[in-house]
């Protein structure tokens, strides 16, 4: 009988833990093709392929586990972490990607795109990839992009194409797992009406700039006495009246996506703090200091609903696509092999 570990346990989800202490209570043992350490709704998933997953995420594993558990220098996979090992997480999470990448090609193939789902058979198109852009630009042809591709990044760049691909195919009209209609739109735009509509604001506002007399420099006392007299008075048109070489404008500012370099980020960020008829805090400068003050907001919301639908609609399909791929991951049929998962060792990661 097949006894799990405390490593291969570390390594699977509640559900497929759940599944194979089932077997291991029972004394079955599966009988598996050569290779295989698990497999998903039928489909292997061999020792090759979840060492190129161990290794593909190590850099990313090495990171978080620095950060998290002030790990320094080259990570000791034998090195416990919480109730495991460094391995045990690095195994987690490749099992874990490994589900939920299996289960959006099962999903593409059931939807007619023509995907391919083994790993081998992935080797093989990146091998044939390759080759035809090694042909292309045997004949002079332009190669758009790498002239070939690492097993990494193709495997990067297959998924994205067939997950966008399958995402259309999903949410392409009504009745469709993902089809989101203007209702639903609607609908979230309300839910979160200000972070929406916040390109779509226009701000009107008084600007003060004043000068710092010379001889004061940028003395911090000068700051403090103008600041309270700023304060007292209420409003920067009140101040500019009695402060030498002060000066008072007024302008408005539109919010919208123009506002694109840093002075226009900062500016709307300081507006979109205010409320109207409120002052801000002085903002220093060489020889000046500033204060802004906001007369008034207005916010179109057909342009922001105009400007945002398409953002939203896409938003939404990417939280109902994440549920939809969930859900297929907990109602497959997922076998983990845990003597195999404890054969791989941290050598095996490093090779």
């Amino acid at each position: 009988m097949s006894r799990l570990s405390r490593r291969a346990v570390a390594a699977l989800s509640a559900g497929v833990g759940v599944a194979i202490a089932a077997l291991a209570v029972t004394g079955i043992v599966l009988a598996r093709p050569a290779g295989e350490v698990a497999s998903i709704d039928g489909y292997t998933v061999t020792r090759d392929e979840l060492l190129f997953h161990l290794r593909r995420l190590e850099p990313t594993i090495q990171n978080e586990l620095r950060n998290e558990h002030r790990l320094q220098g080259a990570i000791d996979w034998t090195t416990p972490v919480g109730d495991g090992t460094a391995l045990d997480q690095l195994t987690t999470r490749a099992l874990d990607e490994i589900k939920r990448d299996k289960a959006t090609l099962i999903l593409a193939e059931e939807r007619g795109l023509g995907v391919a789902i083994d790993h081998e058979d992935f080797l093989a198109q990146l091998a044939d990839e390759n080759e035809r852009r090694a042909d292309a630009l045997a004949r002079g042809e332009v190669v758009y992009g790498v002239t070939a591709f690492s097993p990494e990044e193709y495997y990067s760049h297959r998924l994205t194409e067939i997950t966008t691909a399958l995402k259309e195919r999903l949410s392409a009209a009504a009745g469709d797992p993902l089809w989101v209609d203007d209702v639903d739109v609607r609908r979230a735009f309300d839910a979160d009406r200000e972070a929406w509509s916040a390109n779509a604001t226009t701000y009107s506002y008084s600007k003060l700039v004043v000068r710092v007399p010379e001889g004061d420099g940028a003395s911090t006392d000068y700051a403090a006495r103008l600041n309270r007299r700023v304060a007292a008075a209420g409003r920067l048109a009140d101040v500019a009246a009695r402060e030498p070489g002060a000066m008072l404008t007024t302008d408005t500012y539109d919010g919208g996506l123009t506002g694109a370099n840093a002075h226009d980020q900062d500016l709307m960020t300081l507006l979109g703090n205010l409320a109207p008829g409120e002052i801000s805090a002085p903002v220093m400068g060489t020889g000046q200091i500033t204060y802004y003050e906001l007369d008034g907001r207005t916010v179109d919301e057909s342009a922001a609903l105009a400007d945002y639908s398409r953002r939203i609609r896409q938003a939404l399909i990417e939280e109902r696509f994440n549920q939809y791929v969930e859900h297929r991951i907990a109602t497959s049929d997922i076998e983990v092999d845990a003597e195999a998962l404890d054969a791989i060792n941290a050598k095996d990661v490093q090779e």
